[in-house]
């Protein structure tokens, strides 16, 4: 399993062609070299593969418009193709919007389409999915809907154990449909007056300083079969997320991964 960086901690920074060139070669002097390329700002496929090239990273997975997966999955299938990236991945998706019949609906023909161009569909899970839905958790109403070679699931650790799950059971659950995973620690803060409120205090910390079990899930993932374990901090609390990567990275390397 090797470890790879999610864009979407540094997005501030890529809102432009001028801002992402930069920032790749940031993340590559970090020690990287597999990254995701989600929450930029657009870009030509071509462009996007040069720029990642010059600086000896791949793109290993996007979080990608859902809309467009949706309108002209062809498309999106081959500007994967000019990538080089095989995994294609909805990011967010509040299915009790829509019911799981209308996934379902919508991204089956993704789904195949993506398939038969060599691409597999990831969902990134949040919280949300560890709500039942008719009795039953909407993450495993997913695993039911979709075979494994048409839905993967980019299984993120710190939403897990949000939502009440155990990240290390369900990677081991999961075994075969997580190539890509990301991996974030939580941590508590506490707010003054506020010392008991449910979910209050929950922050997003580097790999390895938070208070979540990650010997564990590491070793799950690698049972698992986990291709790439993407650090991702969607919220660094005011700290600089580049530095917050390289923490992470030192962590995860000092457990025996490689980057």
């Amino acid at each position: 399993m090797k470890i790879g960086a999610q864009l979407y901690t540094v997005r501030e920074y890529m809102r432009d062609e001028k801002g992402m060139s930069e920032s790749l070669k940031r993340i590559a002097d970090l020690g990287f070299h597999y990254v995701q390329v989600s929450g930029t700002g657009p870009y030509d496929p071509a462009w996007m593969k040069e720029e990642l090239d010059k600086n000896g990273l791949s793109c290993v997975i996007t979080h990608t418009n859902q809309e467009r997966m949706i309108q002209e999955p062809e498309t999106v299938a081959r500007e994967h193709e000019i990538l080089g990236t095989d995994y294609i991945g909805i990011g967010m998706y509040d299915i009790m919007k829509v019911g799981m019949d209308g996934f379902i609906e919508r991204f089956k023909p993704v789904a195949e389409c993506f398939k038969a161009h060599g691409k597999l569909l990831m969902y990134h899970n949040h919280d949300i999915e560890f709500e039942k839905l008719d009795g039953k958790l909407i993450l495993d109403r997913l695993i039911e809907a979709f075979p494994e070679d048409e839905l993967g699931f980019t299984l993120d650790v710190f939403w897990v154990q949000a939502g009440g799950g155990d990240p290390a059971w369900w990677l081991r659950k999961l075994a075969g449909r997580t190539p890509c995973i990301h991996l974030k620690d939580m941590g508590f803060r506490s707010i003054p007056g506020e010392r008991f409120s449910v979910g209050r205090g929950r922050i997003m910390m580097p790999v390895g300083e938070g208070n979540m079990n990650n010997e564990a899930i590491v070793e799950a993932a690698l049972q698992n079969g986990a291709e790439y374990a993407l650090i991702e901090q969607d919220d660094c609390n005011g700290e600089d997320p580049f530095d917050c990567l390289k923490r992470s990275l030192s962590y995860l390397q000092s457990l025996g991964l490689q980057a």
